[in-house]
């Protein structure tokens, strides 16, 4: 099978995450005899100094002709600390997401056995921990009317939301939930938002036709706490965009880092695959940062692309690098193994390169072969 992906890399450490994807992707068309052909486009801060724009019109036409993209980060401690920029990297992920018409940010979360000690919260809560998060992506206070007044004393975010936005991306939650353990949470904030009751409303005239399916209703601030105290109860969780965000960082807590978090972003046609971290620029170029988020993110793609073994071998290859104790600074910031180090492994697994028996003393950083 031939699939057309645009890469971009964005900023920080983008290039880095990604290029350990892209390996694994690489790895899996060899031995599936798949060809993925990759085109680069420039985003964010990256693109602003190249063009000026955070989103140029030649990576929106590179995009929308392509089968999938994969993406890396975005953001730039220079925009950050400027609070007068008025081009900044992160307008550019919110335009190619209308652009491209992702109204639906998909975000698996699962604990790894191995790496559990290292999450802040008690081991008896986070133990097969396995749900996922279903973020409504293209409308809400994100995109809503900004202003700020003349003398810099007041402002205020609009948050809007229609029936046929909240209908969509319910619809696909709801099937997931199908295919999981049919359980399915609507996090709001309904006792005080307009736009939460909307959701309520319109969410539990969706769940009729999902009678199989248990809806539950949870306020953002209760959300947040149980994630934290009981984040086994979860299965499918739907909720709108600003809460989302939120939650689905907040759930890196669970696995140990924010490094290990893919996601996948679809609409009608394209689809846009990402890690849940962002650009770590105090990173970039070191050759340290976790690229699991990405690599995950890739298998993700492989789903979207019909190719589910594909996949699975994928997430094998992360969960034997991530058991057999092969991790990044994140995970341990003693024994670790660098960025391109657990990009070379994962290939290696999928390429069934590795041996049954593995010495680690002769794994250096750095270093791609297996002795």
């Amino acid at each position: 099978m031939k699939k057309k992906i645009a890469v971009i890399y964005g900023d920080g450490i983008g290039r880095e995450v990604t290029e350990q994807a892209i390996k694994a992707l690489d790895a899996v068309a060899e031995v599936y005899n798949h060809t993925f052909i990759y085109e680069r486009g420039l985003l964010g801060a990256e693109a602003i100094d190249a063009t000026g724009e955070p989103l140029p019109h030649k990576t929106i036409d590179i995009a929308k002709k392509s089968d999938a993209v994969l993406f890396g980060a975005v953001g730039d401690p220079r925009f950050d600390n400027n609070p007068a920029a008025k081009v900044r990297p992160e307008q550019g992920i919110l335009a190619i997401r209308k652009e491209l018409e992702l109204y639906s940010n998909i975000r698996p979360v699962v604990s790894y056995k191995s790496l559990n000690h290292l999450s802040p919260l008690k081991l008896r809560n986070i133990e097969q921990v396995d749900f996922v998060i279903y973020r409504e992506l293209s409308s809400g206070i994100y995109f809503g009317e900004h202003y700020t007044n003349n003398n810099g004393g007041t402002a205020h975010d609009v948050c809007t939301y229609n029936v046929h936005e909240i209908e969509r991306i319910a619809h696909s939650a709801f099937r997931t939930a199908q295919q999981r353990h049919k359980k399915l949470h609507l996090v709001d904030k309904a006792n005080v938002m307009e736009t939460s009751r909307l959701w309520r409303k319109t969410v539990t005239e969706v769940a009729r036709q999902y009678s199989d399916v248990e809806l539950k209703f949870m306020y953002i601030d209760n959300a947040a706490m149980q994630l934290i105290i009981n984040p086994g109860q979860f299965d499918v969780i739907l909720t709108e965009n600003l809460f989302g965000d939120i939650l689905s960082d907040e759930s890196g807590a669970i696995t140990g880092s924010l490094g290990l978090l893919p996601s996948a972003s679809l609409g009608s046609k394209i689809g846009f695959f990402e890690p849940v971290h962002g650009a770590f620029n105090e990173a970039a170029g070191k050759d340290i940062a976790n690229p699991v988020g990405s690599i995950l993110s890739a298998a993700m793609m492989l789903e979207f692309f019909n190719m589910p073994e594909e996949a699975d071998l994928v997430k094998q290859a992360v969960s034997w690098t991530l058991n057999s104790g092969f991790v990044t600074r994140d995970i341990d910031s003693v024994n670790y193994y660098y960025t391109s180090t657990i990009g070379d492994l994962i290939s290696d697994f999928i390429l069934g390169k590795i041996p049954d028996a593995v010495n680690k003393s002769n794994i250096e950083l750095m270093k791609s072969t297996i002795i």
